[in-house]
């Protein structure tokens, strides 16, 4: 599936991001929705305690240095048309999602007016974040459960439906800290059109364009199945382990960019005033390219 170019930036972290200590993923959030200047708009919709979790990220960006931080909590269908709630969302500049269970954001906002405004205010350029539950549910598919630490199996995984904010893509979080490689590799075994995202605790994509940049102290794995030459899948039973042949796998830590269009990784490399390669290191104009499979 051909990736959607984003209108607004994506901070999408993996979860257990820094609250308390120097919050660089927090502040590239804040940076992207005007900084001390910012409109915060906290949705605990993923929560069932809103109040809690609501109040920690009300704490952290007041602390970052910003004044105006609102919650919009949404416990029903119900909520997602409160006037209130819309019209803080409609003068926000960013928006952030906490985490909990994915699912509760897909099936309280799923259709509603608070969706479509959500999706308004993206293409319009706002920042939108989300971390754990709050970045699953950003991609077209979106994980609703499956098993961590365990090889490749048929039935696995279950998978349905995300917010679209971006598509072709299916994001797993807490990636490496639960050892969630084999349950990527069964989805995009089941989707092979989907680039499949895992994104480790404290560490985050920032998505902008069809292109992202990895910030924060673990890193982004990708998955890519579109090319791959054979796979067990259709003549296997549930629990079998499945065969995968010819995966792409890139691993990008912090300061390493991938391009979601072309499916491969972002160099850099310095050049010298003639245009020819420098040596790594060495300094000189920073050109940008497309790693070949």
């Amino acid at each position: 599936m051909e990736l959607s170019k984003a209108r607004g930036r994506l901070v999408v972290i993996g979860g257990g991001e820094d609250k308390e200590g120097d919050c660089e993923i927090l502040k590239e959030f804040l940076r992207l929705a005007h900084g001390a200047k910012a409109r915060i708009v906290v949705m605990t919709v993923a929560t069932t305690k809103p109040e809690e979790l609501g109040g920690e990220y009300l704490k952290a960006f007041k602390r970052l240095g910003v004044d105006e931080v609102k919650i919009v909590d949404v416990s029903s269908r119900e909520d997602a048309k409160d006037e209130k709630g819309l019209k803080l969302i409609k003068e926000a500049t960013g928006i952030f999602f906490t985490g909990g269970d994915q699912l509760h954001i897909t099936t309280l906002l799923g259709g509603t007016m608070m969706h479509e405004l959500l999706h308004d205010k993206f293409e319009k350029g706002v920042v939108l974040g989300g971390t754990s539950a709050g970045a699953a549910m950003m991609s077209n598919s979106m994980f609703i459960r499956g098993k961590s630490d365990e090889t490749p199996r048929f039935g696995g995984m279950e998978i349905g439906p995300g917010m679209d904010f971006l598509t072709g893509a299916v994001i797993d979080t807490h990636f490496s800290q639960r050892g969630r490689i084999g349950r990527l590799l069964t989805a995009v075994a089941h989707y092979p059109q989907d680039v499949g995202i895992g994104i480790d605790e404290n560490t985050a994509m920032i998505v902008h364009d069809t292109e992202f940049d990895v910030i924060g102290e673990g890193a982004v794995t990708v998955v890519d199945a579109s090319d791959i030459t054979y796979t067990n899948l259709p003549n296997i039973g549930d629990g079998d382990a499945l065969a995968l042949y010819n995966v792409k796998l890139h691993v990008l830590p912090a300061g390493h960019s991938f391009d979601l269009g072309n499916r491969c990784p972002v160099m850099e490399e310095a050049q010298d005033r003639n245009g020819k390669r420098k040596e790594s290191g060495s300094k000189g104009k920073q050109v940008r390219r497309r790693a070949k499979g």
